[in-house]
């Protein structure tokens, strides 16, 4: 990609902005399966042995764990996303991305590219200004 006068390539910006994008998608899904328990439906079959009782408590227990990981992803990943655009911090913006993949995969793998491409990008400013 064409680099413009500031040594930008636009690499970390679009890995940034997907990360971003991914990351609100997986706060949505976090909250949503929070607030109303939907996000896939579980095969009973896996699970012949519960109760009605037990696999109620185990779906919702999973859906308490899988909405709060969701949730904390996603936070995650807006946070790293915003130092890629930032240009502050690699290893949070790469671990932003990579906190991407597990509900929104080829965003993520897109991001992960695009950041870890970037990574020369992050030190070019500091070394132009003399810090």
């Amino acid at each position: 990609m064409a680099s413009n006068d500031n040594n930008r390539s636009g690499l970390l910006s679009a890995g940034g902005i997907l990360t971003i994008v991914a990351g609100v998608f997986e706060i949505n899904a976090g909250v949503r399966v929070l607030l109303t328990g939907d996000i896939w439906p579980y095969p009973l079959w896996l699970f012949p042995f519960l109760p009605g009782f037990w696999w109620e408590a185990l779906q919702h227990g999973w859906l308490v764990v899988m909405g709060g990981l969701l949730f904390a992803l996603g936070i995650l990943a807006v946070v790293g996303g915003t130092s890629a655009i930032r240009r502050k911090r690699f290893g949070l913006s790469l671990a932003g991305a990579i906190c991407t993949l597990l509900s929104s995969g080829l965003l993520g793998i897109l991001a992960i590219i695009f950041v870890a491409l970037g990574k020369r990008e992050f030190g070019a400013e500091r070394k132009e200004n003399g810090i």
